[in-house]
């Protein structure tokens, strides 16, 4: 019998995701009421918000018909809207937790939230019993599923009516035993842009697990028609966007200004709507030159932004798109040094050539190693951290690029006075094409990210064991001159 009046509470299982809800369900003598999808309340009371696309409704004419077990790749809200079920859970998904199991009864005044991969089964225990269920994805036949048959040993589900006198169908019982059972992979991660410093940093932080994809502009162009019949979105979890026009100078331009806005922003765009469409968590990076440098001490999150340049604008621009995802993290950095062409090798490359550049000393931040970038970015997705904008550098004493490259001369053995420093204003004074403003401040405060239990390296020692790596080679010149001591 229905039970009237309870109160909206939520009950964990033993399987992860897996969580049993009682309804409030108001009756009397003309029958009884219930609200049996209400995201108002039900999401603040623990229901994740699943963004349901369908309503389903199965059936029953007979006591003891039994469904399952099927494993689908998204959730499912499952509730009983006459009569009672008795329900059998198995995880089969991959993870620790793969083969648990969980039942119990519903009836009018119980719900279940079954995540993407879990197997569900239902044995009707009255007749015309239907049940309903919302799930958040059409049903395709691209996507993949997995089954577990009822009568698996491994699982030991008991029943209240035998198998052996129950309506069932001939193909759920020839559904596999548990050990032949093919796990449900986890949602994918996508990662754009993935061979340049950042993405290489982070192929070597995710590796080669299969639930990673890694993508270039050649396989994976943000601002083709069609981005979004691209991939079937709904098998994502989390798209990280590593790629980005950084060409600083260049935007300044006519036809840079046209790229950086198109890169930084158009294909920025159609990744946030892909997004907030499928309730993909959406990882974007930005820059300190959405800052104009004016501020005394270090930028915060909530510093409001005013670039100087192109670049710069189209960074802003870029972030307020990536802000109006529901699940986003903007990663906020400065002065990037990773495996490519940066100022960290090319000052390494010549001090061992022999020459002694000049280097602007007006401008401070700190150094951001892709490293950092990318461990900082696993800590917030993994560890589920608050959606919103995070400042990510190294940590240490703010510095001058004249001061790093005198550490770099130093580290690698060579004189560091041999480092010359100049202004900004007199490094590019005989400039002979457009350059973009610099932020003469570029440091940020770390603090949002060390309250997350996230203490990134100091800049020092990091450079330090990335000069130890592999012989650097020429790169980025564009905050030093050169005068070749060889003549």
């Amino acid at each position: 019998m229905t039970e009237f009046g309870k109160q909206l509470t939520r009950t964990d299982t033993p399987i992860p995701g897996l969580v049993v809800f009682d309804l409030p369900v108001h009756g009397d003598s003309r029958g009884w009421f219930k609200e049996n999808w209400q995201r108002e309340k039900m999401v603040p009371a623990g229901l994740p918000d699943f963004g349901p696309v369908q309503n389903n409704i199965s059936f029953n004419d007979q006591v003891g018909t039994t469904r399952g077990i099927h494993a689908e790749p998204w959730d499912k809200w499952v509730s009983v809207a006459s009569g009672r079920i008795f329900g059998a859970w198995v995880d089969l998904r991959e993870g620790p937790t793969f083969g648990a199991v969980y039942t119990t009864e519903l009836d009018p005044s119980k719900a279940i939230f079954v995540p993407r991969g879990v197997g569900n089964s239902y044995q009707t225990l009255e007749p015309d019993t239907a049940y309903t269920y919302l799930v958040n994805d059409h049903w395709s036949p691209d996507a993949s599923y997995s089954f577990l048959n009822l009568a698996d040993e491994t699982a030991a589900i008991d029943w209240p009516i035998p198998l052996d006198q129950v309506e069932i169908s001939a193909k759920d019982l020839a559904h596999p035993r548990l050990a032949d059972v093919t796990p449900i992979p986890p949602k994918k991660t996508l990662i754009v842009g993935s061979n340049g410093q950042l993405g290489k940093a982070l192929r070597a932080a995710y590796g080669d697990q299969p639930w990673v994809e890694y993508t270039t502009r050649d396989t994976l162009d943000l601002t083709a028609p069609g981005l979004e019949t691209a991939r079937r979105w709904r098998d994502y979890d989390t798209i990280i966007n590593a790629a980005a026009y950084t060409a600083v100078d260049t935007a300044e331009s006519p036809e840079g200004r046209t790229a950086a806005w198109a890169g930084n922003v158009t294909g920025v765009a159609a990744l946030a709507r892909i997004a907030t469409g499928y309730g993909i968590t959406f990882v974007h990076v930005s820059s300190d030159y959405v800052f104009d440098g004016t501020k005394t001490g270090p930028y915060t999150e909530t510093d409001r932004v005013s670039p100087l340049g192109v670049y710069g604008q189209t960074k802003a621009a870029g972030d307020a798109v990536v802000s109006t995802v529901p699940r986003h993290y903007i990663i906020r950095t400065s002065w990037v040094i990773g495996d490519g062409n940066n100022f960290v090798r090319t000052m390494a490359a010549l001090a061992e050539r022999g020459i002694n550049p000049s280097v602007v000393n007006d401008q401070t931040g700190r150094l951001t190693f892709t490293a950092t970038i990318a461990d900082a970015i696993q800590h917030l997705v993994d560890s589920r951290a608050p959606y919103g904008l995070y400042n990510v550098t190294n940590g240490g004493e703010p510095t001058t690029w004249y001061d790093i490259a005198r550490d770099v001369y130093r580290l690698t053995g060579h004189d560091p006075d041999r480092v010359t420093p100049v202004t900004t204003e007199q490094y590019y004074a005989d400039a002979k094409t457009p350059i973009a403003p610099r932020p003469q401040n570029s440091v940020l405060n770390l603090d949002r990210l060390r309250e997350l239990g996230y203490r990134p390296a100091p800049a020092l020692p990091t450079l330090t064991a990335w000069l130890a790596g592999p012989t650097p080679q020429a790169g980025s010149t564009q905050f030093m001159r050169t005068t070749n001591t060889h003549g």
